[in-house]
This record gives C-alpha cells, structure tokens and sequence, in this order.
C-alpha cells in the first residue's frame, strides 16, 4: 500500500467526523459478491412488488459491475437515533406512529450534501500527495447494496433483521457509500454478534421474518406502508396497528441499542407534530395541504394518496372509541381507488351498521375492482 493512500485513510475519518459522520470505515472491491443470496431471495419473491430490485439484480450483486474501475468503498454511518422511545404512541389509537427515520428531513439529501463535500476533499487530497482518487457517491438510490459493503467494511454487521447493528451506536444508522478508484487501506470485515437473540423477529407485528436474516418484504409493514402501491391485504390491516409510515419494531428491541445515543445532526432532529399526530388531523389532507405539510420530509415522496390509505388503516384499527368516523365518511368518495377501499373497510371495523347501510348504493356507482371488493365484504 503506497504512502499517499495511508496518509488518505487516517485523514479521512477526521474529516468524515467534521462532517457529522459517526463512523468512516473503507471495504475493499474486489472479489466482494452476494450473488447467491440475492438471487436466492428474489427467487423466494421476497422483493414483492419491488420488481427494480430483480432488474438490478446483477449489478446489485456485484458492487464492481456499477462502476468496473472503483477499488475501493468508503462507508459512512450517521446516528439518527431517537430521543424517546419510538414505540411509544403504538398503544394510543387516536394518533398515527410514525418511523423515526422520517420524522425529521429527508435523509437523502442530507447525506447527499455531505457525502459529495468528503468526496471533493478526497480528490483534492489524493492531488495534492501526487495521486488520483475519481469518485462517486451513493445514499440509498443506486443498485447498490449497502448493508453488506457496510458490514465488509466493519462499520457493523446485519444483524438478524437484516439492518446494520454496530457495537458502538446500536442500529440507528443512516448509511453512505464513496466508491474511489483509489485503493485505501481497509478495515476488518465485522463478524455477526447476534448470537442466540431473537428479539428482533418476535417484535415483527406481521411476521415478515421466515428465517433470521431474510426479510419477506410483502409482510414487513415498512414496505407496505411506503413502497407498496396498492390495496393492502385485508389480512395484514389489522396486525399494522397506527403506524402509518413504516415501522421501528425490530430496531427499538435490539439490545445493541444499550450502546446508542441521539441523533446529533441537526437537520435529522424529529418534528414535534410526527411524534404523534392526531389520525383525525391527517385525515384532512388533501393534495396541497398534505405537500405543504411534508415538504422536505421522506414521507411526501410516497405521495398524499398512499399516505391517507396507512392513516385510514390505522383509524380502522383505532376502535369506535377514538371518534373517528366523521373522519373517515369523506373518503368513501375520493378520487382515488385505494383510498376508498380503506375507508370503507375502516368504516366497516369501526361502525359496521353505517357501512352497510351504504353498502347498495355504493356498490351500483363504483367502479374499481378492488373498492367493490371491500363493499363486499361487508357483512
């Protein structure tokens, strides 16, 4: 390993902390593969409607066959863990539970923005020692699979629910990739210590676990409540309880988290209305009200009409005591098809006398599949 490269990895990590990185651990490239278990998972159709992730199959399996002359991965972690605990509005009906990692700004830009400041210092850098380092960055949006380099790095190791666990910050991690064709000195593969915990998969509300470390994306409600587009199955609505935008279950119970502390970057801090907003209010969005609410937030990406389905689910969920049919009687003529299936089955849960009363009417002027069904299954 030349001289400039070693120079490089210690500088790195100082640099990555003046950034708010937590963590700055570098993979080598070569040989690194997750064929068969990718293939594997997506023959179990573990991606569910995530037909992109089998499109991208063989680029995603091999980190190199994204760009052929990177040598080297830089992973980066940044805390955002919590300041109270995350499932603490999972038993009031009244309010939506939202994931942690979207109560504050989008992540996505504000790794982005950091990531490509590091990578500029690095070119610099290697220019300066009299070397080359081409580079390219990477949050969450390529075919690239970040877990695996992040545990070939030794930033941590996927921990039986499948996220990253590190033993020094627990699992709430955001994760950045800089690909450099510059080959740095890297850093021992972290090994598994899970050990004979399964707290992870008995938290799972749905179940989505069929073996540790395999996700079945179809059950898992961060799916289903964020890239999941159409009609939830009617079996799944009742285990989603109010978590209205993904879910923290089997990361709130790992007891790696002894080790975590809160989130220090600023922008990533939880808004105080996403902490536990009322059902009743969200349900008044419409399509500017619910863009203006959730700029710069995750949460407007999976747009206002999937968003009012999860809020429906959950007033569905919330019992007849929570006062939440007014609410919800609007939404039985929206526009949108999967917005008035879950209205009619969250009126049906929450007064079945009502629903059934509307239940001719509405079947004669629908015209969705899918919203017929619901009407029919009415009692």
């Amino acid at each position: 390993m030349n001289r400039p490269a070693l120079d490089i990895k210690l500088w790195l990590a100082g640099e990555a902390r003046k950034l708010g990185f937590d963590v700055c651990r570098v993979a080598p490239l070569q040989g690194l593969s997750w064929r068969g278990p990718l293939e594997q998972w997506l023959a179990a159709g573990h991606h569910a409607g995530m037909e992109w992730m089998a499109e991208t199959a063989e680029r995603r399996a091999v980190p190199t066959a994204l760009w052929p002359a990177a040598k080297s991965a830089i992973m980066l972690g940044m805390n955002y863990g919590p300041e109270t605990d995350p499932l603490a509005t999972i038993a009031d009906p009244e309010v939506g539970t939202v994931s942690v990692y979207a109560r504050g700004r989008d992540y996505h830009g504000v790794m982005k923005g950091k990531l490509k400041e590091l990578a500029q210092k690095l070119e610099s850098r290697a220019a300066r020692l009299g070397a080359t380092a081409k580079v390219k960055v990477f949050v969450d949006t390529a075919p690239l699979m970040e877990k695996p380099l992040a545990e070939a790095a030794g930033l941590g190791w996927q921990g039986k629910h499948t996220v990253v666990v590190s033993r020094d910050l627990g699992n709430w991690l955001f994760l950045g990739c800089i690909l450099t064709t510059m080959e740095l000195p890297p850093d021992e593969a972290e090994a598994d210590h899970c050990g004979s915990c399964r707290r992870c998969l008995a938290a799972c509300p749905t179940d989505a676990f069929p073996s540790p470390y395999v996700l079945d994306a179809g059950r898992c409600i961060s799916y289903l409540t964020i890239e999941h587009e159409g009609h939830i199955d009617r079996e799944l609505r009742p285990l989603i309880g109010n978590r209205i935008y993904g879910c923290d279950d089997c990361l709130a119970v790992c007891p790696w988290n002894k080790f975590a502390r809160a989130g220090q970057e600023a922008k990533l801090k939880a808004r105080n209305d996403l902490n536990a907003p009322r059902l009743s209010d969200l349900l008044k969005l419409d399509e500017i009200a619910f863009r203006k609410a959730f700029a710069g937030s995750p949460i407007k990406r999976t747009g206002r009409d999937r968003f009012i389905r999860n809020v429906l689910i959950a007033a569905g969920n919330a019992g007849a005591n929570a006062g939440l049919v007014a609410a919800i009687l609007p939404h039985l003529a929206d526009s949108n098809p999967i917005v008035r299936a879950a209205a009619v089955w969250a009126l049906g849960r929450l007064d079945p006398g009502r629903a059934v009363g509307f239940k001719l009417q509405a079947l004669a002027a629908e015209t969705d599949l899918g919203v017929a069904a619901e009407w029919e299954a009415l009692p």
